[in-house]
């Protein structure tokens, strides 16, 4: 206890605020501290321009990189596609207009990869994404080793698509693959994998479901985990099993997330390019002797650096990009519409 002529002895410290000031008032009115007093005028200057300029300075490398690696490419490809641009005369350069587009749009090789990059998504994203869901399910409950089943499901995203591609080519080789072995020893009839049609994009497809099964589990794992217990316990009071709370609780609580990975594969396969490159060998920029797995990346490299037309693969380019878009924007509408109907 201080008595009022203790208290009156000594005054409040620059730390105890006053009686009646402002909680803060000893910090400055930001509470970030205020330039020391006494100093000269260019030093509250350079205080002042710190405290406005720091933030942009800390974020300008993500925009350099960006604008030098992305977008500037992105704008010279579209001045490319508006023009005849040859790989072997890159200074000749003749205007064009929309030639390019109209000449894709003509083409049957277009329309041909553009199927292709069809059927080998829907083949490789719809498997690709219910085994996900089922594996994360079983992660979900607590099983022995739970974390090196989570680190093996993560390992076949960590493997380069070089290996990969290479390990299932020999997988569906004609002579001595495995999968022939197979087929054979159940008395079916061996598969020319690489020369058949729906056989070769079932072949690619696999490879990237293989791939990136188990990076989908890990993030539907994710969001199983942030679903409340209640709704289980109150599911299984009513008398609902495991598999009834997988219908009713888990995939309506999913919803958001499926979508995202349905967006984000669907995205990757319209981009596919490395597994059907290195799964054709010789004849992997055709993809194949019949272009029977070409894809929209394939057919843009073939058209780009095996032909030479840089401004018809630049208008491909666009024309995947223009996909993308379309995409983008269906996203945007299923999604507001799952948020009206919650």
């Amino acid at each position: 206890m201080t008595s009022p002529k203790q208290a009156l002895a000594h005054p409040a410290s620059s730390v105890e605020a006053a009686p009646g000031s402002q909680p803060g008032a000893a910090r400055g009115a930001d509470g970030r501290g205020t330039p020391p007093e006494g100093k000269g005028p260019w030093r509250s200057r350079l205080y002042r321009w710190d405290m406005k300029a720091s933030p942009y300075v800390f974020i300008a490398p993500f925009f350099i990189i960006f604008g030098a690696f992305s977008l500037v490419p992105l704008l010279y490809t579209a001045w490319y596609s508006l023009h005849d641009v040859q790989l072997s005369s890159l200074d000749t350069q003749t205007w064009a207009g929309l030639d390019n587009y109209k000449n894709l749009l003509s083409s049957d090789f277009f329309w041909n990869a553009l199927k292709n990059t069809f059927t080998i998504g829907l083949i490789s994203t719809v498997p690709q994404l219910m085994a996900a869901i089922g594996l994360a399910h079983m992660l979900n409950y607590r099983l022995r080793g739970s974390t090196v089943w989570r680190v093996v499901m993560l390992t076949p995203y960590a493997t380069s698509v070089a290996a990969a591609t290479l390990v299932f080519t020999l997988l569906y080789s004609w002579d001595g693959g495995m999968v022939n072995w197979l087929l054979d020893f159940v008395g079916i009839d061996p598969i020319n994998w690489r020369e058949s049609d729906w056989g070769s994009q079932f072949a690619v497809s696999s490879i990237v479901i293989w791939r990136w099964t188990g990076y989908n589990a890990l993030i539907y794992l994710a969001a199983m985990q942030a679903i409340p217990a209640d709704l289980y316990e109150s599911a299984a009071i009513d008398g609902a099993n495991r598999w009834q709370q997988f219908l009713h609780v888990t995939v309506p609580q999913l919803r958001p997330t499926i979508l995202f990975t349905v967006v984000v594969s669907t995205i990757g396969a319209t981009q596919l390019f490395g597994e059907p490159l290195l799964f054709g060998g010789v004849s992997g920029s055709k993809g194949g002797s019949e272009h029977q797995y070409q894809t929209l990346g394939l057919y843009m490299y073939d058209q780009g650096w095996i032909i030479g037309n840089l401004g018809k693969a630049s208008a491909i380019a666009w024309s995947m990009f223009l996909i993308l878009l379309i995409i983008a924007a269906i996203n945007l509408l299923v999604t507001r519409r799952l948020r009206k109907s919650q």
